[in-house]
């Protein structure tokens, strides 16, 4: 097994509401080598955003906790350390660029005081040089006249222009990883695609790691180096990009590969839709999550939760049937 940057293993959170506990992560684990890009993939509801946020110490408590698990970054346990510590790994060593940029930055601080804020907290610079590089800072992320921007407010700029600030203060302390939390969900398809060439290309120059989080496989496939799929709060399938599109074996990823449009296939062919809905976890699932849903389920399926097995170099999924054959594993 390859040494991680990060190594998350059999993180478990839960939260506390009137109806019950909700058990939201149940006993995920993968690793982020240096340099790579890994997409965590999966529908709303599935877990990735609050495993995360857990890694990262930012679940709210109450009602939130996590109740297991370990996250090693160069080998200090993110979750054991205390909120002080965690203050100055967050934005210096990790940083986090969120899914709604309007809701991320304040409303009624300048942009340019903002991202001064981590410069001058984490790199000790003064605010005259602070400020200088947070001009650099957004010409990178190609905000025009950036001089002209530093005393603008957020809602001065565009949905766009705002998720590119949103990146610029991830990339400030040069962290060795930036988590992206569904980061071009709420824009349009152009501006979608101009964030995540700006990502790529900002990947190769600084050489830092990135975990992108989304339920779009459409944008993984020319981003990511590896995919982790999760479903009901556990890692279903993890491979190499290719790998995962080539030989898609969990039914789940199989669903969600379906209801992409692609451009090589015959006139005419349907979209695949996943029937039913995703589990209620008020209680931690014993058998497997996606069993209502598959076509493929047998008796053992509605018994007993399948672990991660190797099924191919780098490929471990997590199902009690061969989907190419229909028969047990």
């Amino acid at each position: 097994m390859p040494d991680f940057l990060l190594d998350i293993k059999g993180l478990e959170t839960q939260f506390k509401t009137p109806d019950g506990t909700v058990h939201a992560v149940n006993g995920v684990s993968f690793g982020l080598k240096e340099s790579e890009t890994l997409a965590v993939v999966g529908e709303s509801g599935c877990g990735k955003s609050v495993t995360m946020l857990s890694v990262m110490g930012l679940v709210p408590s109450p009602p939130g906790k996590v109740t297991a698990g370990e996250a090693l970054f160069f080998g200090r346990d993110l979750l054991k350390m205390s909120a002080e510590e965690l203050r100055h790994v967050r934005g210096a060593q990790i940083s986090m660029v969120f899914q709604d940029p309007m809701t991320s930055l304040n409303p009624v601080l300048t942009v340019g005081k903002q991202l001064e804020e981590p410069l001058m907290l984490h790199v000790g610079m003064s605010r005259t040089q602070a400020r200088d590089r947070v001009a650099e800072l957004l010409a990178m992320v190609g905000i025009p006249n950036p001089k002209d921007r530093l005393d603008d407010y957020p809602h001065q700029f565009s949905g766009g222009m705002r998720q590119r600030v949103m990146i610029a203060m991830g990339l400030s302390c040069s962290p060795q990883i930036l988590i992206a939390d569904e980061p071009t969900t709420a824009l349009d398809v152009t501006i979608q695609a101009q964030i995540v060439e700006l990502v790529k290309r900002l990947r190769d120059e600084i050489g830092m790691a990135i975990i992108w989080i989304t339920h779009d496989l459409g944008i993984v496939a020319g981003l990511a180096q590896r995919v982790v799929v999760m479903y009901g709060g556990f890692v279903v399938e993890e491979a190499p990009v290719n790998e995962l599109y080539a030989n898609p074996t969990h039914p789940y990823t199989l669903g969600l590969l379906g209801s992409i449009p692609r451009l090589d296939q015959k006139e005419g062919k349907k979209l695949t839709s996943i029937e039913g809905l995703p589990p209620v976890l008020y209680e931690k699932p014993t058998a497997c999550p996606f069993a209502p849903r598959c076509k493929w389920a047998m008796e053992r399926c509605w018994k007993e939760n399948p672990m991660l097995e190797t099924v191919g170099t780098e490929h471990r999924v997590a199902c009690w049937v061969d989907t190419k054959t229909g028969r047990a594993r």
